[in-house]
């Protein structure tokens, strides 16, 4: 089994391509002045970056992990995940409130995809 990894440094690769699946890391916002929504659109860009690297797409998601700084912005980001998503293809999800690694960070997405 060939394994590909993108966006590689020496802690984590940020998609790794294995057996037929695109698994990326957990993606975080850069912009972290802004709102839980508009870090959300950021993350949602950079996975389709990430998916279109390693040959897939969204519409190919089987699986995604939502890590949110606070629960309570779950509206403001399952409203920017509608949009990418589109209203359809919703894969298998986990939503949880969780600790980020910088308290600016509000929102934390990775997903599994197949090619």
């Amino acid at each position: 089994m060939q394994i590909v990894r993108h966006d590689a440094n020496a802690v984590y690769s940020k998609a790794v391509e294995a057996n037929g699946f695109v698994f990326t890391a957990g993606i975080v916002p850069s912009k972290l002045d802004a709102d839980a929504r508009a870090q959300a659109v950021e993350v949602l860009a950079e996975i389709d970056r990430l998916l279109a690297l390693a040959g897939t797409s969204k519409s190919k998601v089987v699986f995604a992990n939502l890590w949110l700084a606070d629960v309570r912005h779950r509206e403001a980001v399952n409203e920017a995940w509608s949009n990418w998503m589109g209203g359809k293809d919703a894969p298998a999800r986990a939503t949880v409130e969780a600790k980020l690694v910088d308290p600016r960070m509000l929102v934390e997405i990775g997903v599994i995809a197949v090619k």
